[in-house]
């Protein structure tokens, strides 16, 4: 597993560069505010092993970055070709930088 900065996050999407972004937050609190992505929450992470593409960066995040480690722990066991990468801080870090 990767830490991806805010910064790097943010260069990523003005480049352009192709990866697929997880929230893996509850449905209530994606629904309240999220920065885009698929919402895989942490009870369905197993179930939803088919949804997350190898091929490409997966970045992933939560509220304040500890969800998203957990969840990438769990899934890179299942697949360890993939590229992983925890978004540093969470969301909460828009509000706190």
């Amino acid at each position: 597993m990767r830490q991806l900065t805010w910064t790097e996050f943010e260069r990523w999407r003005a480049e352009g560069r192709n990866f697929q972004l997880i929230d893996v937050r509850e449905p209530e609190e994606h629904g309240s505010f999220n920065i885009g992505g698929e919402l895989i929450p942490m009870s369905g992470l197993m179930r939803a092993l088919d949804r997350l593409d190898s091929t490409r960066p997966i970045v992933v995040y939560c509220k304040r970055g500890i969800r998203s480690q957990l969840a990438i722990q769990r899934w890179q066991a299942r697949l360890p070709q993939a590229e992983f990468y925890n978004l540093v801080g969470g969301i909460y870090h828009l509000y706190h930088a």
